[in-house]
């Protein structure tokens, strides 16, 4: 009973310091169409060092989208994420250039993008599939800069 209520007292603590997200759409289109997701935007330093780290649960259009400045090389983890994701890597021109699909829940292998990139779309687990999303598919966010 007592490491259940230390549990849920970290737990607790660690909500408190949640950072906060805008919410914006994001479509991508797809030989078989366009899928409009509902996203939390992670822009600052803070916001995606957190990403969706102690969600439990994510509806099923929704998602996180990390933006970078500059195009650059990024790497994801998945430690303190409880909820298995795809991972979508975006180029400078908004086509996908690599999906790691089906991540594990608290690894810490490292994700790479492999290459450079300025978006990054985190949904469900088996959306990419579910959805037909590959390579070379278009992103289009319409989070300001």
């Amino acid at each position: 009973m007592a490491l259940f209520a230390i549990s849920a007292f970290v737990a607790h603590a660690q909500t408190e310091r949640l950072v906060r997200f805008e919410t914006a759409t994001a479509t991508i289109e797809t030989a078989n169409g366009k899928h409009v997701f509902s996203v939390e935007v992670a822009r600052s330093p803070e916001q995606q060092a957190q990403g969706l780290m102690y969600r439990q649960r994510m509806a099923p259009e929704a998602g996180m989208l990390f933006l970078y400045k500059a195009p650059e090389r990024v790497a994801f983890w998945m430690k303190n994420t409880l909820i298995p994701l795809d991972i979508i890597f975006v180029g400078a021109d908004g086509r996908i250039i690599r999906i790691a699909e089906r991540t594990v829940p608290h690894s810490l292998e490292a994700i790479p993008s492999g290459g450079p990139v300025t978006a990054v779309l985190e949904v469900n687990s088996g959306t990419a599939a579910r959805l037909e999303i590959r390579v070379g598919d278009k992103l289009i966010h319409m989070a300001a800069r």
